[in-house]
């Protein structure tokens, strides 16, 4: 069954082709050239998406059975709507399910990008076979997709999984908004911001850090450099992991204990940075959790966090469809 999908990126959005596995994943077929959302309006993007997708109905006579998109929040999926994202400037209230399934005739469904990564992961990657997984992003912000009881949770009005919006201390860098917040340690801004707490300390010291060694760089600092320090063994990029990790495993430990997963899956800057991370991180959690709970969660980095974008989108479409087939099956078989 051919698959249509359509990622919608702050930065970038991309429309793709691909068809269901037969092992209750999806097979990406064809990509097309991101397209750069600067400076494009949301009609003149969702126009340039459904063009990038016509040509694929020009080469082949089987048409997607529908259309998965990818988003971040805030959103509503019920209504298709994308409801003011942050990094999605004069998106509002956009009715991009309604554009795209007027287009094409077929149905097209809404899904959070943290939801969407759950889903790849947990039908293709790290999550397979679980019935209680988490998934979370760790990239340039913290937001976590919930597979409980073998289903994709999204709570009552898609906001379930904001774990970037945990308080985890009362001082410390900010994120989603809240300082000291879970996405304020954990996320590539965040570690930026730490970057810069730590380097302006050293410099104010009359010491020189390797990271950032005058105060006018301090602007030019991001979580890849830091990464890349640590890994050279700098021991302030050292530190800031580190205290990134302590934050990690106090966020983590509050979702152990609250949801008991079988898995948390962990993507993008925690797969590049496992070695520096995990240790701090797993010493807070044997500490703080419940030995019980977790003794049976195993928490991992992504398989498919370089290729997650290009899959979650499709793997939407077809899990979308996939319930909306069995809900119909049950309401026919109720008559």
């Amino acid at each position: 069954m051919k698959l249509a999908g359509i990622d919608i990126g702050g930065t970038k959005c991309a429309a793709s082709l691909g068809e269901t596995d037969g092992n209750g994943g999806v097979r990406l077929l064809e990509r097309k050239p991101q397209r750069q959302t600067a400076q494009t309006t949301p009609e003149e993007m969702i126009r340039l998406l459904g063009d990038d997708m016509e040509t694929w109905m020009e080469d082949t006579e089987e048409r997607p059975s529908a259309i998965g998109i990818s988003c971040g929040g805030p959103l509503d999926s019920k209504k298709g709507l994308i409801l003011s994202p942050p990094n999605l400037p004069g998106w509002d209230s956009v009715p991009i399910c309604r554009e795209f399934t007027e287009r094409f005739g077929v149905p097209a469904f809404l899904c959070n990008d943290a939801n969407a990564g759950a889903l790849s992961e947990w039908k293709m990657g790290a999550g397979k076979g679980c019935r209680n997984m988490i998934f979370m992003t760790f990239g340039t912000g913290l937001g976590a997709g919930l597979v409980l009881n073998g289903m994709l949770y999204e709570g009552t009005n898609d906001f379930a999984g904001e774990t970037g919006h945990i308080r985890l201390s009362d001082q410390g860098p900010a994120g989603y908004g809240k300082i000291g917040s879970f996405e304020g340690f954990c996320s590539g801004g965040g570690i930026a911001q730490l970057a810069a707490l730590y380097c302006r300390r050293e410099i104010q010291k009359g010491n020189r850090p390797v990271l950032c060694p005058d105060i006018s760089q301090i602007s030019t600092l991001t979580a890849e450099k830091v990464g890349e320090a640590a890994k050279n063994g700098d021991p302030l990029a050292l530190e800031i992991l580190d205290e990134t990790g302590t934050m990690l495993g106090k966020g983590l430990s509050v979702l152990v204990d609250l949801l008991n997963p079988e898995k948390i899956v962990i993507g993008s800057i925690f797969t590049r940075l496992y070695r520096q991370l995990w240790p701090a991180a797993e010493k807070i959690l044997e500490e703080e959790t419940l030995p019980a709970a977790y003794s049976v969660c195993r928490i991992v980095p992504s398989l498919l966090s370089e290729s997650v974008g290009d899959l979650s989108a499709l793997m939407v479409a077809s899990y979308r469809l996939e319930m909306e087939q069995s809900r119909k099956a049950g309401e026919s078989w109720a008559k």
